[in-house]
């Protein structure tokens, strides 16, 4: 599951690639988006005609052996054979959201020491994830990511892959009839990019 992506773009960039009205991110939680953006912390995405930040995973509420509450954990990857249970169900349907992305990472090797694996597709600067979002009472609004079967360039990384998105579907995927846009979260088919390196796995959190 891809639980780091990086969006090394500017917002004017983002709003540009998407040609979408930018909001003030300054005022969003959690201030300006980072360049490596992790569970639980701010990324921007294109909802409702507008490049907006949110914070990445909805909040799944825990509790501690003593019944205390503890802090909710971000679930920021939604699989396209569970988008039909409650939990996924009436955001998918609904709040659609493109989400920007330079590249997205899995971690790769011998536990302990994995690496930082770097995937996008062809040479692309920037492309656009099939994600949704929902108003949440801990940080506002929060997205996820739909993950897909992998094809065969991450498949011997990990068996599931982010559902990256062409221009031509945007507008399907966004506006359209759920079972359109559910066709369209597929693996990737065209040419990809890998990159693998010594970043270390662990990092920021």
């Amino acid at each position: 599951m891809c639980n780091l992506y990086k969006m090394s773009r500017s917002q004017d960039e983002v709003a540009h690639f998407f040609d979408a009205i930018q909001q003030d991110m300054a005022t969003s939680p959690g201030g300006n988006a980072p360049e490596m953006v992790y569970p639980g912390y701010p990324g921007m995405v294109l909802a409702d005609g507008t490049l907006q930040q949110m914070v990445w995973g909805f909040p799944l509420q825990r509790k501690g052996a003593k019944g205390q509450l503890l802090k909710p954990k971000p679930v920021n990857n939604a699989r396209t054979d569970k988008l039909g249970s409650s939990f996924w169900k009436p955001s998918f349907e609904n709040r659609r959201c493109l989400i920007p992305v330079s590249a997205f990472a899995e971690a790769e090797g011998q536990k302990g020491s994995m690496t930082r694996t770097w995937f996008s597709p062809g040479d692309a600067p920037l492309f656009a994830i099939a994600g949704f979002w929902r108003a949440t009472a801990e940080w506002d609004r929060a997205y996820t990511m739909i993950m897909t079967e992998a094809n065969e360039v991450v498949h011997g990384t990990h068996n599931r892959m982010p559902a990256i998105l062409g221009p031509d579907d945007w507008t399907t995927y966004l506006t359209g009839e759920p079972r359109d846009a559910y066709a369209l979260c597929r693996p990737y088919a065209g040419a990809m990019t890998v990159d693998r390196t010594d970043e270390p796995w662990a990092g920021r959190r």
